[in-house]
């Protein structure tokens, strides 16, 4: 096996612990009285990823010599995806679910960032690609997840923030 392909089996097989892990807690919390906004959108988000992986599957050749720098700078990314979900417990999911009344969790990253699973995730959609000379996946991708993502925090904030979203308005 390659090491294209074996970086995109290991990604492929994160990704697809951390769906049941998010379905998990999504359930969890709905038990507890949570709901989900938004719905309609998660499926793009979803489509975005495993396209994304496909487009590096398909278009990288199998033989592209990976940057060991940033594959070592995407390793470093799990580390910080890893603090996120434990900063969030329960509560981290893929879906937008919120659980009325719950206080927002302020550890880890999110003493000094309110969206640092997102920035993880735009971060690893640039620099996997690059990591094997894909510049090309890596814009196209990066930009569809940002204005995917900009809706998506709009909705966030405005949910868990009525008081600062009323301004925005």
């Amino acid at each position: 096996m390659n090491a294209l392909h074996a970086v995109l089996a290991l990604v492929a097989a994160q990704r697809l612990a951390e769906l049941a892990l998010a379905a998990r807690n999504t359930r969890l919390l709905k038990a507890r009285g949570a709901y989900e906004i938004d719905a309609a959108v998660y499926p793009l988000f979803v489509a975005l990823h495993l396209l994304w992986l496909l487009a590096l599957l398909l278009l990288v050749p199998a033989d592209a010599a990976p940057s060991w720098p940033l594959l070592a700078g995407y390793g470093l990314l799990q580390l910080a995806r890893v603090w996120v979900v434990a900063s969030l417990g329960e509560r981290w999911t893929t879906r937008l679910v919120l659980l009325p009344g719950a206080p927002l969790r302020r550890r880890g990253p999110y003493r000094w960032c309110r969206h640092p699973n997102y920035l993880v995730v735009a971060a690893e959609i640039a620099l996997l690609p690059l990591a094997f000379g894909a510049v090309g996946i890596a814009l196209v991708f990066t930009v569809l997840n940002l204005l995917l993502l900009l809706r998506r925090v709009d909705i966030e904030d405005r949910a868990l923030h009525p008081e600062s979203a009323a301004l925005r308005r």
